[in-house]
Order: C-alpha cells, then structure tokens, then sequence
C-alpha cells in the first residue's frame, strides 16, 4: 500500500479510495494519513472485523459501510473512481501488485533459497498473483533457478478460484453470496482471478477450500503451539497444507512457506467466541487457589 499512495502522490492524485474486506479499508488509512491526503473507504455492512474498522475510523478515512458484499462495494468504488478523480488502490492497480510481490523476494531472503511451495490465503488473488509476478521476474534474471509451486486456500463458502482449479476451467465462475468467518477472504469476484489461475498453472501448483471449522481449529492450534496469533483468514493457509498433506498432495519433504498476513487483534470478536470468558473471583488467595484447582 505504501507504494500505490506514494505513486497517488507522484501522479497527483488529491484523494484515494479502495473498498475493503478490512485489511487494504486499514492499510490504505495509515498511508493516506502519513502522506496527508484524504482516504474513501466502503465496507460491506456488518461483514468486517471491528478491529480493522477501527484502524480505518482513527487514521481518519471516511469510512461507508454499504449494505451489501465486497463484490458490490468494489464496483461502486470502480465506478466513483472513473467518473471522479478519485484514486483507486484495490489490487487491481498495478502498483499495488508491485508492492505486494516483494513478499517473495523477503521469502528468498530470509529462507536462503526457494522453497518447494508457497501457500496464501486466497480473497481478491492480489498476493498470490503479486508473489507469483516477482519470482518470475527474478528467474528471468537468472537470480533463481526455478518457481515455487503457488498454493492458494480460500474457505468452503468462497472458493470460485477452487473450484476454476478442480474443475479445469478457463477461468473462475463467481459466487455471488460468499460466506465464511474469515472475513478478510469473503469474496466472491476475485479480481486478479485470471493471474491467480496462471500462477498456480504455471508452477504446478493447486488450491484448495477449507471449512470454517477447519479454519478456526487451525486458528487455536497455531496460537496455542507455536505462540502465533493470526485472524481466521491467515489461518486458512495453514489449514490448507494440514488438509493437502493428509491428502498425499503435499509432500511431507517439502519446504512450505505458509504467509500469515492478519494479525489477532484483527478480528478480536471471533477469537472472543471462540474462548471461554475469564474466571472471576474475590480478591483473597482461597478463592484464586478454588479457581485453580489448588
């Protein structure tokens, strides 16, 4: 996002404006706010994570929740920005995708070498087609030998670049009534299908859906045994290689790189509903020692 409103700036663009699942709504304030120039924000109403509305709300965007999906809300902002002059920053601008294919590069850098496989969760196919993007370009450097087989996950209840995959098809068929708890990746026209498809095609990847149960034992289980808290739709990537694995698709000698873009806090509601409240007591150690078991 820090190079599509640098680039607004570079061009002359006074406001910028994106719809929003949540993430790109947060993002896009900071940096509108950083660089002093107005943000325009739709949300699909009551479809995204409070703690991502309020990172939109305290950076100062001007946030409109629109009563209806991401899909509706992205073809409104799309038509706002080609008959005002408004800035669009959804991953259908091109520098957002330049930004977003450094993921690879830091990857490489940080791995040492290519991993076997990279694994993302999938909404509007920004990333895995960004990632895809720059690690072509290093290859045709000569910087690397080979691709890594580009995976992508989405949820049972929004899966047409799935269901592309599995199916054969040309290109994706949208689900016009997504639904899933990993709000980020609720998205049912995603618009950077068309790349999503060529890159796992094209590096002998695949895609798969996972169940929203799926996605949320994989939420506690990556909190509880590795100490690392991600929001429902990052866990659906490391859901995706558990169910793959089992399959035989992933080799268990593999080098999987799973990227975890949402932090916890995110979406705090559905992490509240997923735990038991805390235990109060009165404040005296016979009370704390009942409460422990002690």
């Amino acid at each position: 996002m820090t190079v599509g409103v640098s680039m607004a700036l570079q061009l002359g663009k006074r406001v910028v404006a994106c719809a929003s699942t949540g993430n790109t709504s947060a993002s896009l304030a900071v940096y509108a706010a950083k660089a002093g120039i107005p943000a325009v924000v739709l949300l699909p109403a009551g479809k995204v994570a409070l703690g991502k509305v309020a990172q939109a709300l305290i950076h100062g965007a001007k946030a409109i929740s629109v009563r209806g999906n991401f899909d509706q809300a992205l073809e409104m902002v799309q038509e706002l920005c080609a008959t005002r002059d408004l800035y669009l920053l959804n991953s259908i601008n091109p520098y957002r995708l330049e930004g977003q294919k450094t993921i690879g590069f830091e990857v490489i850098d940080q791995l040492g070498n290519v991993p076997d496989r990279i694994v993302l969760p999938v909404g509007n196919a920004g990333n895995i087609s960004a990632i895809h993007k720059g690690l072509r370009e290093w290859q045709d450097l000569g910087f690397i030998a080979h691709l890594p087989m580009m995976t992508g996950i989405q949820a049972e209840g929004s899966r047409p670049v799935v269901d592309a995959i599995e199916k054969g098809l040309p290109a994706v068929i949208n689900e016009p009534h997504p639904e899933t708890v990993a709000t980020a990746i609720r998205i049912g026209a995603p618009v950077n299908a068309e790349k999503a498809l060529a890159a796992i095609r094209t590096t002998g990847g695949t895609a798969a859906a996972v169940t929203d149960g799926e996605i949320l034992a994989m939420q506690r289980m990556l909190a509880a045994k590795e100490g690392i808290g991600v929001e429902p739709a990052s866990a659906a990537s490391v859901a995706g290689v558990k169910k793959l694995a089992e399959q035989g698709v992933i080799d268990r000698a593999e080098t999987v790189v799973c990227v975890v873009t949402g932090h916890l806090l995110k979406d705090p509601e559905t992490v509240i509903r997923q735990c038991s409240p805390p235990i109060e007591i009165d404040a005296d150690i016979v009370s704390l020692l009942s409460a422990l078991g002690l």
